[in-house]
């Protein structure tokens, strides 16, 4: 539109501002915040319809105890306010966000649908992914077997496909058994394929089910692959959600972090042995069978955590998604949104490097955008919103320690009713890590030597007392290697034991926090 005005030389302009969709807490909300960008041609939304609701700000510990709260404030509007299910909508600015909220809504028994898009184990890239662990628990799933024997591409055409399942239905054998009995170079490549997967079994041999997922994502190529892709940053970001998912599942369901994920005929022979001996994680030495296995809910047998993993993946992928026009929680990313208007809409993530996202927090244009994004995404309601950010977040393979994002500071408090406490936890002290400058795109000074006239609004959880050398062996002033970041600089360190983390400047990304217990940080 700014373009057509300048080009046109358009000198009589006629805004449409009246809005019959929204309350005007919800437009003041939008107006204030979009007003912070520079570029723009100006329009103020107004509304006859009244005041109506504040916007409900709700600030989480985690995104599972975010997901927790957003389930049991949909089962109160359905129950307690009779709104309907596809009335209500969950907006996030990730496609890899909505797995926790998947799951959460999944476990409770309440219908959605992913509006344009997939549910995150029905993505391609996800299956691919759960196809490569599907043959380290079965070598023999010829399902599996047919979806990644040339994914990423090796060589493997229809015609070898063809060969190879020729030679299983005449011996009456797995695809991954006929393989040594198909010649020439087709048999080549085959055989190139099942010895990746072999060396893989292997190697994940008395690993967690985290650390196989990692290893599975790095040999099989699917990371690089989608890398070389030029809309692959999608694709990763939900293969590095998997890691995530496997690591809820197993604390979730009773595993334990360090719980190996063999194959149940290897785990109970390994269980009567020394687990060292055997190759296992040595934490299996003090763990209990209970604490390594456990049962399934419908044939009683005992499931490793990797069989468990994709058996609960095989149910989360089912039928289980509403069909068209059931009554049904509706999930989408923003861009998904334009358009469309729901009476309750969550905006969920609202943290910085979230939303707005951390691509586009280096310059002034990139940060316009993401602002009108939110504008899009908080006037697609009408009548209630809320707005929630979390604590702690695991994405992209990592927990992270966000601060809450700079758009509430760009709010009017006015309309803004805290269902929380305002400023606790790792959201205080925002406007000051900015400068102090509406919009401004400077990294956050979070964990520097001061934060303007807002210091004493953001402290840091209490660092207990530490009398011996940390495991970690890292400390402030030292440089260190990050497999996604690269090259970085520890500026601080907090916390001992499973809760130390690292406060890490690196070059290309800007300062992160990093829980030790997960990253792999690598001193240089």
């Amino acid at each position: 539109m700014a373009d057509f005005v300048r080009e046109f030389d358009v000198r009589h302009q006629i805004k449409l501002e009246q809005n019959y969709r929204s309350f005007s807490n919800i437009l003041d909300s939008a107006n204030e915040l979009i007003a912070h960008n520079k570029k723009r041609l100006g329009k103020n939304l107004r509304t006859d319809q009244g005041p109506g609701e504040p916007v409900r700000v709700y600030e989480a510990t985690s995104d599972f105890a975010e997901a927790q709260w957003m389930v049991e404030e949909m089962r109160q509007l359905v129950k307690g306010d009779g709104l309907q299910r596809q009335e209500i909508a969950v907006l996030y600015r990730s496609n890899a966000q909505s797995r926790v909220i998947e799951t959460a809504l999944f476990n409770a028994g309440m219908p959605y649908r992913v509006y344009g898009g997939l549910r995150f184990f029905e993505r391609a890239e996800i299956k691919h992914a759960l196809a490569y662990l599907r043959l380290l628990e079965n070598k023999n799933d010829d399902t599996s077997f047919l979806r990644v024997v040339n994914f990423p591409p090796r060589g493997i055409g229809a015609r070898s496909l063809e060969q190879l399942q020729d030679v299983a239905r005449d011996t009456g054998c797995s695809l991954h058994d006929a393989v040594s009995a198909v010649p020439g170079k087709a048999g080549v490549n085959l055989g190139a394929f099942v010895a990746k997967i072999d060396v893989l079994r292997e190697q994940t041999a008395g690993l967690t089910l985290r650390e196989i997922i990692e290893l599975v994502l790095d040999h099989s190529g699917l990371i690089e692959h989608y890398r070389l892709d030029r809309e692959g940053a999608d694709r990763i970001e939900n293969l590095e959600e998997l890691v995530n998912a496997a690591e809820s599942f197993v604390t979730q369901e009773g595993f334990g972090r360090d719980a190996v994920a063999l194959p149940v005929d290897e785990l109970g022979a390994a269980l009567t042995q020394s687990p060292v001996s055997q190759g296992l994680d040595p934490a299996a030495a003090t763990a209990s069978p209970a604490e390594v296995l456990a049962p399934d809910a419908e044939t009683g047998e005992t499931l490793s955590p990797l069989a468990a993993f994709l058996t609960h993946a095989a149910l989360e992928s089912g039928d289980n998604q509403a069909q068209a026009g059931q009554d049904a929680i509706q999930l989408m990313t923003v861009h998904a949104a334009k358009g469309l208007e729901f009476d309750c809409v969550f905006i969920t993530g609202m943290e910085e490097g979230l939303f707005p996202h951390e691509n586009a927090m280096s310059d002034y244009e990139g940060l316009e955008e993401e602002r009108r994004l939110m504008y899009v995404a908080i006037t697609r309601a009408r009548k209630r919103l809320y707005l929630s950010h979390s604590q702690t977040r695991m994405l992209h393979g990592q927990t992270r320690y966000n601060l809450k994002s700079r758009f509430f500071d760009e709010l009017p408090e006015a309309a803004l009713k805290w269902i929380t406490p305002k400023n606790q936890g790792f959201g205080a002290g925002l406007g000051a890590g900015y400068g102090g400058v509406p919009g401004g795109v400077a990294q956050p000074s979070w964990g520097r030597s001061s934060f303007g006239a807002n210091a004493d609004s953001f402290r840091s959880p209490p660092v207990p007392p530490q009398k011996a050398d940390p495991a970690h062996g890292l400390k402030a002033g030292q440089k260190v290697f990050h497999n996604k970041f690269g090259e970085g600089k520890v500026l601080a360190i907090e916390g001992t034991g499973d809760d130390a983390r690292a406060q890490v400047d690196f070059p290309r990304h800007g300062v992160k926090w990093l829980a030790l217990s997960v990253a792999k940080l690598t001193p240089i």
